[in-house]
């Protein structure tokens, strides 16, 4: 076996249930997932012999991952819009629909919640909250500064505040 080989096996036995949630929680699907999953670890495959040390092993297989999970977005969302249809309400019905989750009715509304928010409050609050990456990893992935990904994060939390308060606690 080569080095390359060693060296990916090791990338896809130490990532491969972290990259499925991080790529789920976006996706909302188990199926959309596991596509997903295939094309992150061929890209990984092929990016290999790139990858020079420049920064973490981990901050480089997440970049991909989520660079690959916002493009599958963004190639929906076209589809979505070309079918007269809403993304965000295409999303809620996953999560209504998907026989893979398992969570409760709080854990739900939650993941409708967050599927409603702008990609780029979407994408903070996913890494911050769901992968609890710290700001300094997310900054590296995402190329955005702590600053802004700080703001991202807190807008995102009251949002998600207002309509879980809306839903659990209604007037």
């Amino acid at each position: 076996m080569s080095e390359r080989e060693q060296i990916f096996n090791k990338i896809v036995s130490t990532y491969s249930e972290r990259l499925y949630w991080h790529v789920r929680r976006f996706v909302l699907s188990h199926e959309d997932t596991d596509d997903l999953l295939q094309e992150i670890f061929i890209k990984i495959w092929a990016a290999l012999p790139s990858f020079r040390g420049e920064s973490q092993l981990f901050t480089w297989v997440y970049r991909i991952a989520t660079n690959e999970t916002l493009n599958f977005l963004r190639k929906q969302k076209v589809r979505a819009a070309l079918r007269f249809q809403s993304i965000d309400a295409e999303l809620e019905n996953r999560i209504d629909s998907d026989p893979y989750f398992a969570g409760t009715q709080a854990e739900r509304e939650l993941s409708k919640a967050v599927a409603r928010l702008p990609e780029k409050q979407r994408q903070v609050f996913i890494m911050r909250y769901y992968d609890d990456l710290s700001y300094e990893e997310i900054s590296s992935i995402t190329g955005t500064s702590v600053g802004s990904l700080k703001a991202s994060y807190h807008f995102a939390s009251e949002k998600i505040r207002e309509t879980l308060k809306d839903i659990f606690i209604p007037d």
